[in-house]
């Protein structure tokens, strides 16, 4: 399982991994790498997918750098996070609190 302060623990840009998928989205959401920090810093870790590969991952809700809610998904090793995507939540489709899809 991966923790929050895990990943705060090597949360700085040099040490975020961005697949050129990830790097697309975050261009086309308008999201930033200091985003992805803040995000990280400010948040916490609403859901676990340890069975992804090649390495475990997870979801976090933080705060962008305007304060906006964000969702983004890393895994990790010890010595990077590697960013899956980011994304800012619809409200249309999470629940007030952004933790809980609506419907399930």
């Amino acid at each position: 399982m991966i923790t929050i302060e895990q990943l705060r623990a090597i949360n700085k840009p040099e040490n975020i991994a961005v697949t050129e998928h990830a790097r697309i989205r975050l261009y086309e959401r308008n999201i930033s790498i200091d985003d992805i920090v803040n995000g990280i810093n400010t948040g916490e870790i609403i859901k676990q997918y340890p069975d992804d590969k090649p390495l475990a991952s997870c979801l976090i809700l933080g705060f962008s750098v305007k304060s906006q809610y964000i969702h983004i998904v890393v895994s990790c090793d010890t010595d990077f996070i590697y960013l899956i995507t980011a994304y800012f939540p619809d409200p249309d489709m999470w629940e007030s609190d952004f933790k809980t899809r609506k419907g399930h």
